[in-house]
């Protein structure tokens, strides 16, 4: 199977502007921004043809060029990273799969992404699929003390038998009675933002609407459920170190307190 990675990335974040460029340290010290650390990661996946950065700023762009990665240029008309993925996939060789690698999700393990590959080659029909860890009682604790602060501290996913998503919100799903709070692994799973797509997916995506769960929410993957397009919920384990992605300024000493625990230079 041909598969490629795409991470998307933009320079205008509302919540952190620029910050494919700022600089991390690695576990010897060494800086590399942000960008070149989600490809190189990328490039720990096995299984997959080639990686391209999709990126709308010339200073994203050149930054990649300067590190040897492939660079494809869309419009900042997309709105989100799959709109950017749909977009570039038109100006490539088609491709069997795409996978959807968040240019700020640096920690991502390549086991992650193999197991979304895996899947789609296991499962001809499935059109998307995306990763979950099923959370502990520590963990999930954690996240109820977030979200009582009024902080948004993931995304959760509820699925039906076959392992489909039946939604996923930025608030804690499904609901989990004291007694489930015990149990070595609980009902609830966190969404881990990597995607695998077949290309008519991002196709029958980009002519869908923007659905009213998606603007609320906030979360692209709801308008594949929108528009009828199952999502498969991959689980996977959770690695030693803890994941975390750059949004705000403040994550930048964790980050790099998880690339010195997970060994990466």
């Amino acid at each position: 199977m041909n598969t490629i990675i795409m991470i998307s990335a933009r320079h205008a974040s509302s919540r952190y502007p620029g910050k494919p460029l700022v600089e991390l340290k690695g576990a010897s010290g060494t800086l590399k921004p942000l960008i070149r650390r989600s490809y190189e990661a990328a490039l720990r996946v096995s299984g997959v043809s080639v990686v391209f950065v999709v990126t709308d700023d010339e200073r994203i762009a050149a930054a990649c060029r300067g590190f040897g990665a492939g660079v494809i240029i869309t419009s900042p008309d997309c709105r989100n990273g799959t709109e950017r993925c749909a977009e570039a996939l038109e100006s490539i060789e088609q491709p069997d799969l795409v996978i959807n690698f968040q240019g700020d999700a640096l920690l991502t393990p390549p086991a992650f992404v193999e197991a979304l590959i895996s899947y789609m080659v296991q499962n001809g029909d499935a059109q998307v699929a995306t990763p979950a860890i099923r959370l502990r009682g520590e963990e999930l604790r954690a996240l109820q003390a977030e979200e009582a602060a009024g902080r948004v501290g993931g995304t959760c996913v509820v699925t039906d038998s076959r392992g489909r998503a039946l939604y996923f919100s930025k608030q804690i799903i499904p609901h989990v009675p004291p007694w489930a709070l015990e149990a070595e692994r609980t009902p609830v799973r966190l969404h881990v933002g990597v995607y695998a797509y077949r290309p008519d997916a991002l196709r029958r995506y980009v002519e869908t609407p923007l659905s009213e769960l998606e603007t609320l929410e906030g979360l692209e993957q709801l308008r594949f459920l929108d528009a009828g397009i199952p999502i498969a919920v991959v689980d996977v384990e959770p690695p030693a170190f803890a994941l975390r992605e750059l949004n705000n300024p403040e994550d930048v000493a964790p980050i790099e307190q998880a690339l010195a625990a997970a060994g990466l230079e």
